[in-house]
């Protein structure tokens, strides 16, 4: 939790840890930070980004950079990350998440825990790795979600990841929850999509939680609501 006994210094930069609620986008969190912290600091500006974006339908670690900490911004962007992702096997959606509804389903019965295992390590290491269409990934100049919302076919290249680690947290078919660890730029909407493929009956994310960026951890994260009601208690420069 943080420790509103120090004094914060925004313009000077921090960096701050926030559990993103359900349903915000990254840039929800980083616009009512900045609004909230230049009205208690009665100033008209202050920078402040985000370092890495996550999806409004996952949950959990957001870093935002103030001030001069924007800097780092790109460093931090390239640190490993650590999730929770849970999938269901045997469908499938547009969009590999809960964003769309279910367009397939198919008979998960020949899948084991042990067949389950044994397809986990084509998906470790370098991989190559195509993007969900409905991403931000930009194709001549439009962000790909735009077309597929639009029903036009986008066609996007896959890209090269690394995914460190995938581990079983808990299987109970038809969820699967899974640990992953990865560099930047996975999508793990992507990873439950390949996963179900390789599985012959399709799979697709139904909850994501990112419980670590390099070394920050989202157990030391705070609410957005929480620390600016508190922040109040404290003097800010």
């Amino acid at each position: 939790m943080p420790d509103f006994k120090k004094t914060y210094d925004f313009p000077g930069g921090e960096i701050l840890l926030f559990d993103k609620e359900l349903e915000w986008t990254s840039f929800d969190v980083v616009n009512k930070i900045r609004y909230n912290l230049c009205q208690m600091m009665r100033i008209k500006k202050l920078k402040v980004g985000h370092a890495g974006t996550l999806d409004p339908l996952a949950t959990g670690l957001v870093l935002l950079c103030t001030g001069k900490a924007t800097k780092k911004i790109e460093e931090l962007q390239l640190g490993e990350k650590e999730y929770i992702a849970t999938l269901k096997i045997g469908a499938t959606t547009p969009s590999f998440d809960l964003e769309t509804e279910e367009d397939s389903q198919a008979d998960f019965s020949h899948v084991t825990r042990e067949s389950f295992e044994n397809i986990l390590p084509q998906f470790i290491g370098e991989i190559d790795q195509v993007p969900p269409v409905f991403s931000a990934v930009k194709v001549k100049g439009k962000r790909a979600f735009d077309y597929a919302r639009n029903g036009e076919d986008v066609k996007l290249k896959a890209k090269k990841i690394v995914i460190r680690s995938i581990e079983i947290e808990s299987f109970n078919l038809p969820e699967v929850k899974l640990k992953v660890v990865c560099g930047k730029g996975t999508y793990i909407r992507s990873l439950a999509r390949d996963i179900g493929e390789a599985l012959n009956c399709g799979a697709y994310l139904t909850g994501l939680i990112r419980t670590r960026i390099g070394d920050y951890k989202l157990e030391d994260a705070f609410k957005v609501d929480f620390f600016l009601e508190n922040l109040n208690l404290n003097e800010t420069n």
